[in-house]
């Protein structure tokens, strides 16, 4: 990134620029990602290209004023963070699905972030519904966050009884001198699991067939309905499903409306979201299409 896209990009958050790689500045531009661009998959039921290259998703996020998946936003804020003089390492995850099944390889991607503060921190801006603020990554206890109260373990054995090697942390069971942890991570939220980290780095490049799968099988939950969403300034969230738009306030309590014109969806993604869209994007029925070959 060149110092006008880091300029435009912290435009877009809202912050300033920080003088320094701190924890606290990492904190700060962490919960206004998750403020100010939200979670959508508009691109897969628009027909839009997802590419995972670092100038292409600036574009989007920042040039086009849109969001994106775990791919899209993690890579953009790994690209953000990098240029600020963050230390960066993209991780794998898995998603923890129905009955505890763990989702394909290179199903999420999370980042490590390691600050001048000697801190080693799990930030994610991709996952929907998660922690508001980054989650130290070495810490074995409860992390109460707004979203939730998180804790990182390490993990078991998968399903065919396959224990993750080390990573970039150092030895088996161990822990790096910066705060990296050896060994596959669950992150649980509220004592449900959410994903199982690898720790070994990768690099976004790693991530095509992941992003390809989710955006064109009819398996993915991605291909199946239409989400837009992100947290609001009080610490509730809104969401656009389809055409049910949704608000939930801190407190836990919630209402929801169907908004029966296109028009009415649309005023949702511009003055809601701030998207701006041409036509209103509908769920393409790739279950049929598969079986109709």
């Amino acid at each position: 990134m060149n110092s006008a896209q880091i300029d435009a990009y912290l435009r877009r958050l809202g912050a300033a620029r920080p003088a320094r790689p701190t924890d606290e500045a990492l904190r700060e531009l962490h919960l206004l990602h998750l403020r100010t661009i939200p979670f959508e998959n508009l691109s897969i039921h628009l027909g839009e290209e997802i590419v995972l290259e670092e100038k292409r998703l600036l574009d989007k996020v920042v040039g086009a004023g849109r969001g994106g998946f775990c791919y899209e936003l993690n890579g953009a804020f790994a690209a953000l963070l990098t240029a600020l003089g963050f230390g960066v390492t993209p991780l794998a995850g898995r998603v923890y699905g129905d009955e505890g099944r763990l989702g394909i390889p290179y199903d999420h991607l999370a980042l490590l972030v390691r600050t001048v503060d000697g801190g080693g921190w799990l930030a994610d801006v991709g996952f929907g519904a998660h922690s508001h603020y980054p989650l130290a990554f070495a810490e074995r206890g409860d992390q109460p966050d707004p979203g939730g109260t998180f804790r990182v373990t390490a993990a078991g054995p998968d399903t065919a009884g396959v224990r993750g090697a080390a990573g970039a942390g150092g030895g088996e069971g161990g822990e790096g001198g910066d705060g990296a942890v050896a060994g596959d991570v669950d992150v649980l939220r509220d004592g449900r699991p959410q994903y199982r980290l690898e720790v070994r780095p990768r690099v976004l490049g790693d991530f095509t067939a992941g992003a390809w799968w989710h955006s064109t099988s009819p398996s993915s939950h991605f291909t199946q309905s239409l989400v837009c969403s992100r947290i609001t300034e009080d610490g509730g969230r809104i969401t656009l499903s389809g055409r049910t738009f949704k608000v939930s306030a801190a407190d836990g309590s919630r209402e929801e409306r169907e908004l029966e014109r296109d028009e009415e969806v649309l005023a949702v993604y511009r003055e809601r979201f701030g998207i701006e869209l041409d036509r209103v994007p509908t769920v393409r029925n790739l279950r049929n299409a598969d079986r109709n070959g």
